[in-house]
């Protein structure tokens, strides 16, 4: 399973509106100071002000409480209650959750495996443009994993990943330009897209953006 979700998360809109907690502290406060709690060490600590975040409604703080429970970070919860937070969270719309959620259902990770399940809940993630999401959708598609195979349909997410600078999906947008397996074949874009993982540290699509410089360009006619 994932980390928990940092600082920059909870900074960064996600939060959505939630009603105050009872004791009138805002759920997005609650959250924060768990994630400060959590930081510092404070499982504890970290794991009530989680709780009391969830209950109002605060989606990060399902997914975190979730995680902690997932990894044994807090006091012995009922059985399947790590399952429940994390469903809520991505039931409430959290991307992250959302794909953790189908991780879950693609492994057979403490519930029945069910590839159509997972397929759904990284579509979810994926439309919000979650590019590991992407990437694992991508994949289902490519070698029918659950499914049936669809080139195209994986040619479009793994080119949204590509687009969102993952490099692994840059490699492959690449292969499928050269193959003309999912796009037509492109060799330009094959380059481009080579490059582009090159430049991220990729030896491999550096090699093979070398050798279609080699080529020679009637190739590309």
């Amino acid at each position: 399973m994932r980390h928990l979700a940092c600082r920059t998360l909870l900074a960064a809109g996600l939060l959505g509106t939630t009603p105050a907690h009872a004791d009138s502290t805002p759920p997005a406060s609650l959250a924060q100071s768990a994630v400060s709690a959590y930081e510092a060490g404070r499982l504890d600590e970290a794991a009530r002000l989680f709780e009391r975040a969830a209950r109002a409604g605060n989606r990060l703080a399902q997914f975190n409480l979730a995680m902690m429970m997932f990894r044994k970070e807090t006091a012995a919860p009922e059985p399947d209650a790590g399952w429940r937070w994390l469903r809520r969270a991505a039931g409430a719309g959290l991307a992250q959750a959302q794909y953790n959620f189908a991780l879950l259902y693609d492994r057979g990770s403490g519930v029945a495996r069910s590839l159509p399940t997972a397929a759904e809940w990284y579509r979810r993630a994926a439309e919000q443009g979650h590019t590991e999401a992407q990437v694992s959708l991508a994949t289902m598609y490519y070698v029918g994993h659950g499914m049936g195979r669809d080139f195209a349909a994986a040619a479009r997410w793994y080119l949204a990943a590509a687009r969102a600078g993952h490099a692994g999906a840059q490699y492959i947008v690449a292969s499928m330009y050269e193959a003309g397996d999912g796009l037509p074949a492109d060799l330009r874009q094959a380059e481009h897209w080579y490059a582009q993982a090159a430049l991220q540290g990729d030896a491999a699509a550096r090699a093979k953006y070398e050798a279609l410089q080699d080529r020679p360009r009637e190739e590309e006619r």
